[in-house]
C-alpha cells in the first residue's frame, strides 16, 4: 500500500484550485491475480499496445509505476492533469512529437513537447523530473509546473490533504473531491438536485488483487443531512438485495455491501471477493 507520503512530491504539482484528485497504483493493479485472470479471460490483442510502445518508449505494464490526476472541474473544460512516475526515454518522446509536427519548448527550466498547435486542445508532456511527466493540456501543464514553484498547490488544502492521508494506507487507487464543486458544474436536474442532500467532499477508494475491495464516503454539510443521506443508501440497499434475490452472484455482491457513519460521515463500503470473481473466465468462454 502506498500513503500519501510517497506521492506528495506528485501532489505538489496539482493546482490549488482541483476539485478532484486521484491516485493509481499502476504496477500493483498490473501485477495484481485479478488482473492476471482478468487477462486470462479476456484475450487482448497487443499490436496496439507495442506500438505505443515503440512510439514512445512507454511499456505501459512494466514502465508506469504509479499515476497521480487532478481536476478543477467536470463537463466541458475539466482542465485535467496526469502526473505519471515511471520510466520514459525522453529523446524518443521528442523525437516522435517533432516527427508528427509537434514543437519541444522551455518553460520555467522544463521541457515541454506539445503537440501540432493547430489542435483544438494542444496537449502536452512535460519532462518535470527525472521519471516523472506531467500530461495534459499546454495551459494545464504550465499551471502545474506553476503551482510546484510557487508551492501553491493542492498540498496546502489542508481538508483534502488530511483525507488523501488517511485513505493512502489500505489502498492501491484512489480519488478525493469536493462534491459540491462538481456538482454545480455537472447541470444536474433541477429535480435531482432539490432531493439531493448537501454533501461537501467525496472519498472514493478501493484496492485490488485477488479480489476487489473499496469503500466511497460523503461528509454532509451538518449531521442532519447525513441522516437524509444515510435513509437514501439504506433504502436503494434494500431494494437491491429484493431486486438481486434471482441471481445469486448479484446477491453476493449486494450483501458484500455495508453502511456506515457517524455525525457528518456516510460511508459504503464493498468487497467482491476473489471466489466470486473466479467465475469470470467461464462466463466469457459461453
Amino acid at each position: 500500500s502506498v500513503s500519501a507520503a510517497p506521492v506528495a512530491n506528485e501532489l505538489r504539482y496539482v493546482p490549488a484550485n482541483a476539485a478532484v484528485v486521484a491516485y493509481a497504483d499502476v504496477r500493483s493493479i498490473m501485477d495484481s491475480d485479478l488482473r492476471q485472470r482478468l487477462k486470462a479471460a479476456m484475450p487482448m490483442h497487443p499490436e496496439g499496445q507495442e506500438e505505443f510502445r515503440a512510439q514512445t518508449g512507454i511499456d505501459i505494464e512494466k514502465d508506469i509505476d504509479y499515476i497521480v490526476a487532478g481536476a478543477s472541474g467536470v463537463g466541458n473544460n475539466p482542465d485535467g492533469l496526469i502526473v505519471a512516475r515511471g520510466r520514459f526515454n525522453n529523446t524518443q518522446l521528442e523525437a516522435l512529437a517533432l516527427q508528427h509536427g509537434g514543437q519541444v519548448e522551455e518553460y520555467k527550466g522544463k521541457r515541454l513537447v506539445n503537440s501540432p498547435p493547430a489542435e483544438n486542445h494542444q496537449v502536452s508532456l512535460a519532462f518535470l523530473e527525472t521519471g516523472l511527466v506531467a500530461i495534459g493540456t499546454k495551459a494545464t501543464v504550465r499551471r502545474a509546473i506553476d503551482a510546484q514553484m510557487s508551492s501553491h498547490s493542492i498540498t496546502s488544502n489542508s481538508e483534502m490533504m488530511d483525507l488523501v492521508s488517511e485513505i493512502g494506507n489500505t489502498s492501491n487507487a484512489w480519488a478525493v473531491g469536493r462534491f459540491d464543486t462538481i456538482a454545480q458544474q455537472a447541470n444536474l436536474p433541477a429535480e435531482v438536485a432539490s432531493k439531493m442532500p448537501p454533501i461537501k467532499w467525496f472519498v472514493a477508494s478501493g484496492h485490488v488483487n485477488g479480489g476487489i475491495s473499496g469503500m466511497l464516503r460523503a461528509e454532509a454539510l451538518d449531521e442532519v443531512s447525513a441522516d437524509n443521506l444515510r435513509k437514501i443508501v439504506s433504502g436503494a440497499l434494500a431494494f437491491g438485495e429484493m431486486a438481486a434475490k434471482s441471481d445469486p452472484k448479484v446477491a453476493a455482491m449486494i450483501q458484500s455491501l455495508q453502511l456506515s457513519g457517524s455525525g457528518k460521515t456516510v460511508a459504503v463500503s464493498f468487497t467482491v471477493p476473489s471466489e466470486l470473481l473466479a467465475m469470470i473466465p467461464q462466463q466469457i468462454e459461453k
